[in-house]
């Protein structure tokens, strides 16, 4: 048996592991690392499981004559996918075929699916399920800080701080191991965390370890435009920092203006004395204090919304006026969610974004990916649409007629998911490589069976920016390639110019020399320099001399804007798309537990976690269940403007009396993506995924059916 030093599968802090292969399947071990330092969470410690999950894809099938997926070969399924990839870009152009990525693909297949998409098939039409995670948080720092990276400083940093203001982001379930770098804000009884709910790590603020806000769902922006009033009303601000470092701070002052702390307990529930102290509590830690530092730190929370970019430009405008930005053991940073949601969206899966995080209308960015792919620029597409345009565009009469799927679980993982399933029923062909046949797997035309995680070797990207090794522990199942080996074999069938490695470390090469000089620039890594220095932070240009060592800590001189600068970006807020009303008089809000991850479809294969958390559940409150005659383990019926969701109810002051919440791990009826809404922020293209306005009641005797569909809904060979 030999010990495999690698990094978890699941979410963006990526924990250090070291992997054994017995006879009787693969031992773990939590492995010493700056994130996780040795710990791993119960998703961790049960992650080989999906290795030997029960149903994993080892053959091609293809959907035969009789309506069901049926065995075929490599061979044939591939001829089968070429011929009719051809046939529709003849019949209806390049743009007719859409390929959808996921943010937990390596570096490698994140980079060569973008290239695969835009010169083997030819189409703008790409974009990824990192649209749903990170994308909010994306753009307000681009427009403000002038790059994106989730955290800009390692996660080390954050356990010396004296105040952590974390909004959004229920890091004790969904990140365990991260809260251990909590301690020193929760010491010094300057942790504050704002959820409506009264979350796993809002109880983390108990017994004077911080403040736990509990805002309106949907009022989040509201929140932080009252804490900036407060810093400006009460000279909070760090006056020398904002005059020497910012632009723009006068719009965002006189827009703060109008938030007033009484108004903002108004509009969001939190009362004006407890604003006042955060404001302070965060002043006091402020360096320009002589506190020991303060962060603010974002999640999904307040970033899935049609206010999301809105909503993280108000946090960075706080972290402006507090100074902390660009100092060591303070800043701002977003709290990145899919394992390689970092790298996967700095090269080439977004559908405005070529490598190194260059944007696809920059000439100079087209012209030099251009020369690395060995292409003329005019071959690259121009922008594509955004996922959640892009999916409903799907068979339309003006849009793809076929689609290919790379780690993504569509049919659960959208907002209003039926409606996307019904747009993926209008397709004429529809591709889905994946390791297990999940919801989308089984109503695909095409499957193909593909490596997971400990099965090959790449390069992922954490939240923090460290580039990481992960490597092959186990030898694959007979019949499963890499989709490096897929994409190569479809890119000859079609005729393709450039080349097309399968080798990851030569795939990584490539992809280097095409960030080289961009944002996120990997030109001086290699694998074989990251097996040597596991502790290397992008950007980490190539040199002539002595090579890079990386940056850790972005912004200490300078911001990378035209001027240096960074900048307050005046916003104010519009409220949620879909509010409360007297038909749907109730907050729904949605997130993860600790023992499933996305989508559920890996973890809902591993017994341990299933037997922890075995179904989807609504929360509800007291108040709200006896108004309705609900008691625990009733099943209660959401119902919102786009459908309903039926699950058994959990009675408990966690949330709020105007408010339920819903786990989104599960498919079928209890799938809570039935319900969310699929309105866009019109900056990022965030779904608001995490307020709706529904109706609740005790479920109807009968369970709701779904329309029928074209595709047959029967279990997948394994």
């Amino acid at each position: 048996m030999t010990d495999v030093a690698t990094h978890c599968p699941y979410c963006a802090l990526q924990c250090a592991q070291t992997l054994t292969p017995g006879p009787s399947g693969v031992g773990v071990a939590g492995r010493d690392f700056p994130t996780n330092r040795g710990g791993l969470c119960q998703k961790g410690w049960t992650s080989a499981s999906v290795l030997r999950a029960p149903d994993r894809l080892t053959t091609p099938l293809v959907r035969g004559a009789s309506g069901e997926l049926e065995p075929t070969s490599w061979e044939a399924a591939l001829d089968l996918v070429a011929l009719r990839l051809s046939e529709i870009r003849a019949a209806h152009g390049a743009d007719a075929v859409a390929v959808f990525g996921g943010g937990g693909l390596t570096n490698e297949k994140a980079y060569q699916l973008g290239k695969f998409a835009r010169i083997a098939l030819g189409t703008a039409n790409i974009d990824y399920n990192g649209r749903f995670c990170m994308s909010s948080a994306a753009a307000a720092a681009n427009r403000s800080l002038g790059v994106d990276r989730g955290l800009p400083f390692p996660l080390t940093d954050v356990g010396g701080a004296q105040a952590v203001l974390l909004l959004g982001s229920n890091l004790a379930e969904t990140m365990p191991p991260a809260v251990a770098h909590l301690s020193g804000a929760r010491a010094a009884g300057g942790l504050v965390v704002v959820d409506p709910r009264v979350s796993t790590t809002a109880t983390l603020t108990d017994d004077g370890a911080g403040v736990h806000l509990q805002p309106v769902p949907g009022t989040d922006l509201v929140v932080l435009l009252g804490l900036l009033h407060v810093v400006f009303a009460e000279g909070l601000d760090d006056t020398a920092y904002i005059a020497s470092r910012t632009t723009g701070v006068e719009d965002a002052r006189r827009l703060a203006a109008a938030w007033w702390p009484e108004r903002v307990e108004q509009v969001a529930g939190v009362p004006a004395g407890r604003l006042r102290e955060t404001a302070r509590l965060l002043a006091v830690a402020s360096p320009s204090r002589g506190g020991a530092g303060a962060y603010v730190l974002t999640g999904r929370g307040v970033e899935q919304s049609t206010q999301g970019t809105a909503a993280v430009n108000a946090a960075i405008n706080l972290a402006l006026a507090l100074g902390l930005p660009g100092r060591v053991g303070s800043g701002y940073g977003a709290v990145t969610g899919q394992g390689n949601g970092q790298g996967g969206r700095e090269h080439g899966q977004k559908s405005d974004q070529l490598p190194g995080y260059r944007m696809i209308d920059d000439p100079e960015a087209r012209a030099h990916v251009a020369a690395v792919w060995g292409v003329a620029r005019e071959v690259i597409p121009g922008k594509g649409k955004p996922a959640v345009e892009l999916l409903d565009s799907l068979g339309r009469e003006d849009g793809p007629k076929a689609m290919l799927v790379h780690g993504a679980n569509l049919r659960v993982s959208t907002p209003n998911s039926r409606h996307v399933g019904e747009r993926l029923d209008a397709l004429d062909l529809l591709v889905v490589c994946d390791v297990v046949p999940s919801e989308t797997a089984q109503r695909a035309d095409v499957v193909l069976p593909v490596l997971q995680w400990a099965e090959e070797e790449g390069t992922m990207t954490s939240l923090e920016g460290r580039v990481l090794r992960r490597r092959r522990a186990v030898d694959a199942p007979d019949g499963a390639r890499s989709e490096l080996w897929v994409w190569r074999e479809l890119a000859t069938r079609l005729g393709s110019p450039g080349t097309w490695d399968t080798d990851a470390a030569l795939v990584f090469d490539e992809l280097a020399r095409a960030s080289a000089g961009g944002r996120a620039d990997y030109s001086g890594l290699s694998h074989a320099r990251l097996d040597a220095e596991p502790d290397l932070f992008w950007p980490c240009p190539a040199t002539d001399g002595e090579p890079h060592p990386g940056t850790p800590r972005l912004f200490l001189d300078t911001f990378p804007t035209v001027d240096g600068r960074a900048r307050f970006v005046a916003v104010d807020d519009h409220g949620p798309d879909d509010d409360v009303r007297s038909d749907a008089p109730v907050h729904l809000v949605t997130g993860r537990v600790l023992q499933h991850y996305q989508s559920g479809a890996q973890t809902r294969r591993v017994d341990e976690l299933v037997v922890a958390s075995p179904e989807a559940f609504v929360e509800i409150h007291p108040v709200l269940a006896d108004r309705h005659d609900i008691t625990s383990g009733d099943d209660v019926t959401l119902t919102s403007a786009r459908g309903t969701v039926t699950a058994p109810a959990r009675v408990t002051d966690r949330v709020r009396p105007d408010t339920v919440f819903m786990p989104f791990h599960w498919a079928g009826d209890a799938s809570v993506n039935r319900v969310t809404n699929d309105a866009t922020d019109p900056v990022s293209g965030m779904p608001e995924f995490k307020v709706c306005a529904v109706s609740v009641c005790r479920a109807d005797p009968q369970p709701t059916q779904d329309p029928p569909r074209h595709r047959s809904d029967t279990e997948v060979p394994a």
